[in-house]
């Protein structure tokens, strides 16, 4: 049994409120917030039957190892993901849209990767386990819930699983800046993984030769580059569009 998790943020902790109330243990919040959210979210938690505990700033803080609690943490049961890469991928009906992220270590930039993956309805996020971050309490707060909705794998050789992707048909295309085609001229209603790189060095050579293809975000301006989450964004809807 897997020792229990912090989750801080309403967002964070409301999704798991909504989406699995018994894995939540307790709830800590700051008894001096008394607006409209906060009656909301206890309204919520209430509901819920979770166990509420009024804890100061200071406790929050440390509990969440985090000044940008919002006031409320929980202690949460770890839910454990049941499925493995191929069983989820398994299971997807229609062609899968999934995000690759190679090299992300900044917790804020996962959580908003995740967050877009999210929105746009993406199967499935993938890192390596050398060159990633984890999934800790700040990126759940980032995420605003998504941590909990879209599975993250962290693979042990991650051009070993782009390879595997290829092998169900699954279409892996890099981001790049020197690409002479552009994320608007590939086809991304095929079954396709989107593979981003981390800040500032981008993708690491083996990944990049690993893609089926590279293609570029166009840049008008004089910034060189996108932030990874951004550029996700930009990626994973261009699919949304295209298949709807």
């Amino acid at each position: 049994m897997s020792s229990p998790k912090v989750l801080f943020g309403f967002h964070a902790v409301g999704v798991r409120l909504k989406t699995a109330p018994r894995s939540v243990i307790e709830i800590y919040v700051d008894p001096t917030r008394r607006d409209a959210r906060m009656r909301q979210f206890l309204e919520r938690a209430n509901e819920a039957g979770a166990r509420i505990i009024e804890a100061d700033g200071m406790r929050l803080a440390k509990l969440a190892g985090s000044h940008g609690h919002q006031g409320v943490a929980a202690r949460v049961e770890v839910i454990p993901v049941s499925n493995s890469l191929d069983d989820l991928l398994d299971g997807i009906e229609g062609p899968p849209l999934l995000l690759v992220l190679d090299g992300v270590t900044d917790p804020h930039n996962l959580g908003a990767c995740l967050r877009v993956a999210d929105g746009a309805g993406a199967h499935a996020v993938i890192a390596p386990k050398d060159h990633a971050v984890g999934l800790n309490a700040t990126v759940a707060k980032v995420a605003s819930g998504a941590a909990e909705t879209v599975p993250y794998f962290m693979v042990t050789n991650l051009a070993r699983t782009l390879g595997e992707l290829k092998e169900r048909s699954i279409w892996c295309i890099g981001t790049s800046d020197d690409a002479p085609r552009t994320v608007y001229q590939a086809d991304l209603k095929a079954p396709v993984a989107l593979v981003l790189g981390a800040e500032g060095e981008g993708m690491r050579q083996l990944t990049r030769k690993t893609c089926d293809e590279l293609v570029s975000i166009p840049m008008r301006g004089a910034v060189e580059s996108l932030n990874v989450s951004v550029a996700s964004g930009v990626c994973l809807y261009e699919a949304l569009r295209q298949r709807s």
